[in-house]
């Protein structure tokens, strides 16, 4: 076993401290990854604070992870010591149930294995990237390109494919206007990426002082949402709608300004459960409200391999890892533009 450092949360009521722990040797087809960078996601505040009331403790959170291949098994294929590398949401799956031979490794029916607060099949509970290192399967690490900054691609491993995934699932092109609701972690990414696949993007937000801000990111038109009149313009006249938000809010207003087959997908999971939704909202329309996690091994890679191609990375705040507590409590008055991603250099 390798013993290695981090921080990790004891109670859903203390803040994150140090905290020490046991890491598996890498075996045939494992890669052990020093890790330079990884964001901190609005799911990691959720699993600390136990909000979502699964949480197993002590957690180590942290699933937006960039570093270096340090040691690769001997079965290895994709890496050698020395190579940057990637680690998301997920470090395993059953492999066999239809999802998993689909590529849909996030749906498995089999158990999929997540990065952190899960059951490992090694003994006790998977930690995540708020650590010095990580073993994990090759099949679960993933490339990075080149070309991006390390710490501003960090974010790509959940913020990235959570929104890419949706994108492209309901095959948002170029001719078609796509909505983005809220500007924050995921916002910002989606704005990007709706962007870079030519659609008309317009970004919901509650807040006039965004406008300038959606538009650098790539938004063509910013609507005040609790603006009655602004949105009413828009009425019937979206494909798509990305929801970002993670707290409950009013789904309606925006459910009215879908086309014929326009779909809204939901990727926050707030606390508590939105207002109910008016069936004519959708049946009136044959519109959808549906929902998007992350993405599979190979549409990971993928969102990866565009994000190269079109230089999209994450706006990011680094800092050091004894400042994670001030971060949460930032992230939850939206104190921040637009993820933070702890320098782990920063943990002795």
């Amino acid at each position: 076993m390798i013993k290695i450092s981090g921080y990790a949360a004891k109670d859903a009521k203390s803040p994150l401290v140090p905290f020490s722990f046991e890491r598996r040797l890498p075996g045939d087809h494992d890669v052990q990854i020093d890790i330079l960078f990884c964001g901190i996601c609005h799911s990691d505040l959720h699993t600390a604070r136990n909000e979502w009331k699964h949480t197993l403790y002590p957690v180590v959170p942290g699933h937006e992870i960039i570093g270096r291949v340090v040691k690769a098994g001997s079965q290895v294929k994709k890496f050698k010591a020395g190579d940057l590398a990637g680690v998301g949401c997920m470090v395993g799956s059953c492999g066999t149930c239809e999802n998993c031979r689909d590529n849909e490794e996030q749906f498995c029916t089999g158990g999929t294995i997540f990065t952190y607060n899960s059951a490992d099949p090694n003994g006790g509970v998977t930690y995540g990237g708020y650590s010095k290192a990580i073993v994990v399967n090759e099949k679960f690490a993933f490339q990075i390109p080149a070309n991006l900054d390390p710490a501003k691609a960090a974010p790509l491993l959940c913020a990235g494919i959570t929104t890419y995934s949706p994108l492209r699932h309901w095959k948002v092109s170029k001719g078609q206007k796509a909505g983005v609701v809220g500007l924050g972690g995921l916002g910002h990414m989606a704005v990007k990426i709706a962007h870079a696949l030519e659609a008309r993007v317009v970004v919901f937000t509650t807040s006039p002082s965004k406008k300038e801000e959606a538009h650098r990111l790539g938004a063509d038109e910013v609507v005040i949402s609790n603006d009655t009149d602004q949105m009413q313009k828009h009425a019937g006249s979206f494909h798509f709608i990305l929801d970002t938000v993670s707290h409950s809010h009013d789904l309606n207003p925006y459910l009215n300004l879908l086309k014929r087959n326009g779909v809204m997908c939901l990727l926050g999971a707030p606390e508590n459960p939105h207002p109910p939704v008016s069936p004519g909202n959708l049946i009136f329309k044959r519109g959808s409200l549906a929902g998007s996690l992350i993405g599979g091994v190979r549409e990971t890679q993928g969102m990866l391999d565009f994000c190269g191609k079109h230089n999209i990375t994450s706006d990011v705040e680094v800092i050091p890892i004894q400042k994670v507590n001030e971060a949460y409590e930032r992230m939850l008055k939206s104190d921040v533009k637009y993820r933070f991603v702890i320098d782990l250099n920063s943990l002795k």
